[in-house]
Formats: C-alpha cells, structure tokens, sequence
C-alpha cells in the first residue's frame, strides 16, 4: 500500500520529465496506433527499446488532457490494485487519456484498466513482459485491446537517429550498432550489458524465485553467443547440468517473454515434431548480441541472418526453418501458404555457393517453390537451375521491396 503523497510525488516528478521537450526520433509503430479507437492500446517490447519515448509522442499527439504514470518508478514500489483509487484522486477528474508505463508490475492492474475502458476513456499501456500482459489481458479485456510490439530501431529509424544517408556503409553500421537509443547516444557496451543484467536478474530471476541465477546468466550468455545455431532442451540441461528439461523449458520461456531472445522451430506438419525438434535460437538486436556475446563480435554472417529473422519477426508471419538432407535458414508462411524461403550469408562465394544453393534447391522442391532468395549484404545477382529462380539481393533491399508494407 502506497501513500497519497508518495504517488503524488511520482506523478508529479515524471510529468516534469515527460513534458521536457528534445528532438524525438519518430517511431514507425506510432503510425499505426489511431488516437481515434476506442479500444485499449497495449504496447509491448523489451526494456530501453523506446516505449516510453513512444508514448511521449502519442501524448505530443493528444490535445485532450491526459494523465501518465510510469510504475517502475521506486518511489511507488510494491503499489497494489488497492491504490488505484488514490491514483484517480491525485490525476483528478479532468483526465480523459490515461497512459501507464510498465503496468504488468502492479497484480491485477487490468481490472482498473477494464474500470477505465467501460467509462468510456482512452487507455494506453505498456509492458516490457509478453506473457503477463497476453494473459491477463485475454482474461479480461478480450475484445477490448488492440496490441502492438515495438523493437529497438529499425534501420530507417536508425538512420534518422545517426543523421546517415542511406548507404552500403551506413546499413553495416547498423548492423554491428544495432537499434537500442540509448547505446547508440554514447556507444558505450555497458549500456548493453547493463541491460541484460537487468533483465535476467530483475525480470526473470526476482519475478519467478529463481535461485540459481549464475546458471540461468550462463545459459542466457551461451544462447546470446550462438545465433542462428539450434539447441534443444536437452542439450542445455547437459551442458549446464539442470536438473530436468522443464526447468530450462521455463528459462527459455522467460528469456522470450521478456523479448531477450527467439526460438525459430524447425518445419514440420506435424505439431508433435515441431514441438520436439531443435529450434534456432536469435537475440532482439545484433548490437546487443555483439556486446553480450562470448564467443564473436564480426561474425557479420551471423549478425546478418540474426537481424533477418528480426526483419521477419515482425511481420508476424509464420517463421520456420528447413532442415532435411540440407538446411534453409527460413521458411516464411502467410496463412497455410509458403510465402518466401530465405537463405542469409554475408557473401555468396566459391567456398559457400554450393552449400547455400544446395539449401535453397531442396526447400524449393519440398514446398513445391519456383523463387528463393539468398539474402547477403551487399551483393546483387541472380541464377537459374531447372527452372527455378533464385534471387540474391542485399538484407536491406529486401527489407525495402519486401518487408516494409507488411510489417
């Protein structure tokens, strides 16, 4: 239970900062969300990817009185359903726009926010917790949400942040940068690794009791410094000898609810055999990947392909990879329909260019495809070989032609 005068403090201190103006790069997800709805606007992403800064433009945008409260704030630490009353004391009753920074901290908040929702007035929320928010609000508010992710910056994002033209050179300082705001302000790693501490020790360890936090680091690190490799279960349990698969079931579950990392299944129609199969693993951001990684940091290849499952991630098409006699990166379904099928390699050479195409062939046969892509970072060409077509074309060429109306 929070005093009155502590949650007072907190609203007034934040509207001090969140009213302070500066130039804001301009977010793509804020083009998608209409002030007009009248449905609850949920907004989730990883820790220090924007949200909040997100949320500022949406307020710069609102010209009704608004009200907004950031609950990580540690002077309302431990605020509990019961004091929302106090909360709508202290905004008043000229508020019609409520904006709550990650709310999924306070048990039972999608109650209030229901309160809010049925008065007829608009709510926006953010979490940095895909799970807790997906669960509660399908409990209560099904119907009543629209729900939008939001990652680090994109590249054209990214671009407009740095003041870059677009360009060879600029997309591969992307690429190693990566999208989080606040480490490209002063490119200092710690800003990284901080945040990884963050999460894993406050988000998922304190969150869910867990104990053993050096192995639960230990396995995030390994995951991070192995991109675009598959691990099962079973084979981190041995590695890091856990003590059953559905403990490490769990830390990967957390690690991907807090948008840390993504597991990419293997294809199969069969439920059961998806389930069981190895997955791929990807980190949010290939500068996060570098700064947390032990075991590369120019391993451009992999950065790229990691950043390409990103790119495709958000289209929120069906992702899955291949893997029969020869592998393919990914297989894109839309609906019950193979879409594309990718290959990611930096450069397509005499070395690689049999693996690759070898990949690409066999996934084209299996899924009865007559185009493929290999995806690499700056070349451009094209082949044939019985009457398939195969297209190689740069990552972020294919993010412009491809990728961009869909995500």
């Amino acid at each position: 239970m929070i005093l009155k005068e502590e949650i007072a403090a907190a609203v007034e201190g934040q509207q001090k900062v969140i009213t302070k103006r500066f130039p804001l790069t301009k977010r793509e997800a804020s083009g998608k969300i209409k002030p007009t709805s009248t449905h609850i606007e949920v907004i989730t992403g990883i820790r220090r990817c924007g949200k909040s800064t997100l949320m500022r433009q949406l307020i710069a945008e609102t010209h009704a009185s608004y009200s907004y409260l950031n609950f990580e704030d540690p002077r309302i630490f431990g605020f509990e359903i019961s004091d929302f009353p106090k909360l709508d004391e202290v905004f008043g009753e000229e508020t019609s726009v409520y904006f709550f920074d990650e709310i999924q901290n306070v048990p039972g908040w999608e109650v209030y926010v229901r309160q809010l929702h049925d008065r007829g007035e608009k709510v926006y929320v953010t979490g940095s917790n895909a799970s807790l928010l997906s669960s509660e609000l399908g409990t209560r508010l099904t119907g009543r949400h629209l729900a939008y992710e939001i990652f680090p910056f994109s590249y054209p994002e990214f671009t407009d942040y740095s003041q870059l033209q677009d360009s060879a050179e600029s997309f591969l300082e992307y690429l190693l940068s990566g999208g989080f705001p606040e480490y490209l302000r002063d490119r200092n790693p710690e800003v990284l690794q901080n945040l990884l501490k963050d999460i894993v020790f406050r988000d998922i360890a304190i969150r869910y009791g867990i104990k053993n936090t050096k192995t639960l680091m230990d396995i995030t690190l390994f995951l991070i410094s192995n991109v675009g490799k598959t691990m099962s279960f079973n084979s981190l349990r041995k590695t890091f000898e856990v003590g059953s698969p559905t403990t490490v079931s769990d830390y990967l579950s957390w690690l991907e609810d807090a948008y840390l990392l993504f597991f990419l299944p293997r294809f199969s129609w069969s439920a059961k055999s998806i389930s069981k199969n190895p997955k791929k693993v990807y980190c949010i951001d290939t500068g996060f990947a570098r700064a947390n990684s032990l075991s590369f940091n120019d391993d451009r290849g992999r950065l790229l392909e990691n950043l390409a499952y990103i790119l495709l991630r958000k289209t929120k098409l069906d992702l899955y990879y291949f893997k029969e006699m020869k592998e393919c990166d990914f297989v894109v379904f839309e609906g019950n329909t193979c879409k594309w099928l990718i290959q990611v390699t930096e450069k397509l050479h005499v070395d690689n260019q049999k693996r690759e195409m070898d990949g690409l062939l066999e996934a084209m046969e299996f899924f009865g495809k007559t185009e493929g892509y290999i995806l690499t970072l700056n070349q451009t060409d094209s082949f044939s070989s019985d009457g398939k077509a195969i297209h190689i074309l740069p990552v972020k060429d294919f993010l412009r032609d491809y990728l961009q109306a869909l995500s």
